[in-house]
């Protein structure tokens, strides 16, 4: 009988694949880590205990085949094991670069409960997929028979394309509108290259365009066309915007030259890696070189911009968080990256005011303390009286998170039932919204939240929507 391939996590110790050099990783947008050896690879996955409840299965959000394809893959069977992955996810290369795992899978990870260390799943899940690609294992989508019946995706995030394939292979005419000029959402434009290299979106793009799906790109609903012409034109409608307008801080100086928002700062740089003409970052207002940089927030968005203004070449960076380390939202691997790469953290700590002249040239703030937790769980912060501080900025970065557009007045779709948050009402079961045939999924259902929930929103109400249309079909063949 053959030796058991797992359970080596005795033996076998963590090890993620080995990042660049923080000096050298952060004079660029490469990804810091490249992916396993096929050796390393195999002894990682081989750590898994194989334990009866997976938990690490249970705490994915897509419910992941993680314990099988572990095995796969420490068993050498590879392209098994891209196909168990791929099973129920659209884009696990993706999810296996910008999970957080550590709040997920690998957080849940029973060897990491008995002082172990995780099996490394998001670099495997990850290995697993780039081979794939490698080898020519990821096969085109197939395409079911056409059932003579259309759909429109509005957005081309996570959620929209998720939905788009699985749609496209039940046979039906799918039709993806988005206002950008690429199709990917936050995965192109928001998620810099150093932690999604946008090649990796773009050949999950082709590979749908390939498949019939047709993209409208800068394309606005409520411009270009009505939310009731989009109706008429297709047989069911799914609303996946996602979540894009900016929380404001309510701190006086927010109109100052030199104050930014999170998004319009990092799609500037996205766009610049595609060679895009962007004028507000070639004429200097967004981009970060030589100049001392505060960033507002805690999030991964807060990550993102204090890394890249550090590849940028700025002066200083810092990050100003009202609350401690511990209680931060954001993956701690981030900040550790962070903090590696030459940036500052300055805990504790919330704005009070951006002051300059025709120029932001510093930010007052207030030192904080926590009290209480909060609804979250999280100790909540408030203001330490008497103390506060002067940082010099002359780019102030607010990353404070996302809010629902106003899709009823912009659209022209006051019938449109949202919440008084502004996302989107669905029924929970049906995933429809107060429009017969509008279905809505991902962050403007649910708020701002991870890709992998929206890919999981976006498999939910493709079948959802799958059952419904053949409904129709069914009505109107009797009808006629």
């Amino acid at each position: 009988m053959a030796d058991n391939p797992m359970l080596k996590f005795v033996t076998e110790g963590q090890s993620y694949p080995a990042k660049r050099a923080a000096d050298l990783r952060a004079a660029d947008f490469r990804e810091i880590a490249d992916r396993y050896a096929v050796p390393d690879a195999e002894d990682q996955a081989s750590r898994c205990s194989q334990c009866g409840v997976p938990y690490c299965s249970v705490h994915c959000p897509l419910h992941n085949h993680i314990p099988d394809w572990l095995r796969l893959t420490a068993e050498g069977r590879l392209r098994e094991a891209y196909e168990l992955s791929n099973s129920t996810s659209t884009m696990p290369e993706i999810c296996g670069r910008i999970c957080p795992q550590d709040r997920l899978c690998e957080g849940n990870c029973v060897i990491e409960f008995s002082g172990h260390g995780a099996v490394t799943i998001g670099s495997v899940e990850k290995f697993i997929t780039d081979t794939a690609w490698a080898e020519g294992w990821v096969e085109p989508v197939v395409v079911g028979p056409s059932r003579g019946q259309s759909v429109a995706v509005i957005g081309a995030g996570p959620a929209g394309l998720t939905a788009a394939e699985y749609l496209r292979g039940h046979g039906y005419d799918v039709h993806v509108y988005d206002r950008h000029d690429r199709a990917g959402g936050l995965l192109t434009y928001g998620i810099p290259g150093f932690k999604l290299e946008k090649p990796v979106v773009m050949r999950r793009i082709e590979r749908l365009a390939a498949a019939g799906i047709e993209f409208h790109y800068g394309f606005a609903v409520g411009e270009d066309a009505t939310l009731d012409a989009l109706r008429r034109q297709h047989d069911a409608l799914l609303i996946a915007t996602g979540v894009y307008k900016a929380r404001q801080v309510d701190v006086t100086g927010n109109e100052t030259p030199g104050v930014v928002a999170a998004l319009d700062y990092l799609t500037a740089s996205n766009r610049k890696s595609f060679g895009d003409a962007v004028p507000a970052f070639d004429d200097g207002r967004l981009d970060a070189a030589g100049r001392n940089v505060v960033v507002i927030g805690g999030g991964d968005t807060a990550m993102d911009c204090v890394r890249t203004a550090i590849r940028q070449g700025a002066a200083s960076v810092k990050c100003l968080y009202r609350r401690d380390r511990a209680n931060m939202p954001g993956s701690q691997r981030e900040v550790a990256n962070a903090e590696e790469e030459g940036a500052e953290f300055v805990w504790l700590s919330a704005p009070l005011g951006f002051d300059g002249e025709g120029q932001v040239s510093t930010v007052r703030a207030s030192r904080m303390r926590l009290g209480a937790p909060d609804a979250s769980g999280r100790r909540a912060p408030e203001v330490d009286p008497g103390a506060g501080l002067t940082l010099d900025a002359d780019l102030v970065i607010k990353a404070l998170g996302f809010d629902a557009e106003d899709l009823p007045t912009l659209w022209g779709a006051p019938e449109l039932g949202v919440s008084r948050w502004g996302t989107v009402l669905v029924d929970g079961k049906t995933l429809m919204t107060s429009l017969d045939g509008v279905f809505a999924a991902g962050d403007i259902v649910r708020g701002a939240s991870l890709v992998v929930w929206a890919i999981r929103d976006g498999r939910d109400v493709a079948a959802s929507m799958h059952k419904w249309l053949k409904a129709k079909a069914r009505a109107e063949k009797v009808a006629a």
